[in-house]
């Protein structure tokens, strides 16, 4: 990485090749409107579910329990006994992993719910959506 000044950082691979520029805040105010016909206007489409670390999860199950494939949002109390099977899905996945971390976003009210699978209990966490920022939690660079 080199500096160019203040509001440009060049960000270069391994090699020396530029792949990229960071900019400023302050800088970006300022370019965002002279770039309104080079830049995407619609919002950026969802991420498709990782149904296959799933697929994978269920394929290595090895907890003493079935696999489950309930979902409960405790903030606006949506439900389903199967979220693979639901049209129009109820519950999104959005992250899943070999070690039974699932998580789910709600399609109703946007909380998150997570599902932790242990060796013989499985525990539950929904965490409601929070449309702004903590200030003290915010990235700085």
């Amino acid at each position: 990485m080199s500096n160019r000044d203040d509001n440009l950082t060049e960000l270069y691979d391994k090699d020396g090749n530029l792949i990229g520029v960071l900019i400023t805040a302050p800088l970006w105010e300022q370019i965002k409107p002279k770039l309104k016909g080079i830049l995407p206007e619609e919002a950026p489409k969802e991420r498709p579910e990782p149904t296959g670390d799933w697929n994978t999860l269920k394929d290595y199950w090895d907890f003493p329990y079935p696999v489950d494939t309930d979902v409960h949002c405790e903030n606006c109390g949506n439900k389903t006994d199967d979220w693979e099977k639901d049209e129009p899905r109820k519950f999104r996945l959005t992250s899943c992993n070999l070690g039974g971390l699932v998580s789910f976003k709600c399609t109703q009210c946007q909380a998150r719910i997570v599902k932790k699978h242990f060796k013989d209990q499985i525990t539950v966490e929904c965490t409601p959506y929070i449309d702004e920022k903590t200030q003290r939690k915010e990235a700085r660079y």
